[in-house]
């Protein structure tokens, strides 16, 4: 694991917000009610839904899009008081959070702002940005965009409006991506071609009620780091990120 590194959220403004800052869940309302939870047996789900912290909506709102260009064109009403952290400011059907922090990541780490991972929000979508945070004096804004003209969409109190997750900077760059056969790496075939034999023949007996494999339910290989040699050794099944701790 790396050595520990200061990831600090400086509070702009003397009274705390009202907007949370925490690590994210690995709980989604949709998820949890799946018929036996099953999505939670992929465990790429629950790993993205952790891989980093949240921001939380700071009062109820809904908002309303007559289909223009304009910031007039979206209306918030609030449940409560206004809150200024929330407005129309960009035009084109967005909704703009005015976040309370100024980041700083260690150096050559960038933060991504993003939508809270695998939360589905009908009638909305989160929009996404790259920002350089070990050295940008400046502040950056979460913008959800409406995707429908004349319908409310409705944010709850202490719900998720964003999520934070650190990236190195150039390191999509630094890759070198290339396209070949399977069968350029032969002992990654014999692997994978024993996967799908193990996958195919699992299937097979869910489908003609074979008492091993109803009893089974679900291949754990992958969920258990398994392969046909053993465990593999740095397997995660979830994640222990640090809660931001307020000083000052």
């Amino acid at each position: 694991m790396p050595d520990p590194q200061p990831f600090v959220a400086y509070q702009i403004h003397p009274l705390a917000p009202r907007m949370g800052l925490h690590t994210a869940p690995i709980e989604r309302d949709w998820m949890e009610a799946a018929p036996q939870r099953f999505p939670y047996r992929c465990l790429p789900l629950n790993i993205a839904n952790q891989a980093g912290w949240v921001l939380s909506c700071p009062t109820a709102f809904r908002c309303y899009w007559y289909g223009g260009r304009n910031p007039a064109d979206v209306e918030v009403r609030f449940d409560g008081p206004p809150d200024p952290s929330v407005l129309s400011h960009f035009g084109s059907g967005t909704i703009t959070f005015s976040l309370p922090y100024l980041f700083r990541t260690p150096p050559g780490i960038n933060l991504w702002a993003k939508g809270p991972s695998n939360l589905i929000k009908d009638g909305i979508q989160p929009l996404e940005g790259v920002i350089e945070t070990d050295w940008a004096t400046s502040t950056f804004t979460m913008n959800w965009k409406l995707t429908r003209p004349n319908e409310w969409v409705h944010f709850a109190a202490g719900e998720p409006i964003c999520m934070l997750v650190p990236v190195p900077r150039g390191l999509a760059e630094s890759l070198v991506p290339r396209i070949e056969p399977l069968a350029a790496d032969p002992e990654l075939q014999q692997k994978y071609l024993a996967w799908d034999a193990s996958r195919s023949g699992f299937l097979k007996g869910l489908k003609e009620n074979d008492p091993e494999a109803v009893k089974l339910g679900w291949q754990k290989d992958y969920f258990q780091g398994k392969t046909g040699e053993g465990a593999f050794d740095g397997h995660q099944t979830r994640l222990h990120l640090k809660e931001f701790e307020r000083k000052g």
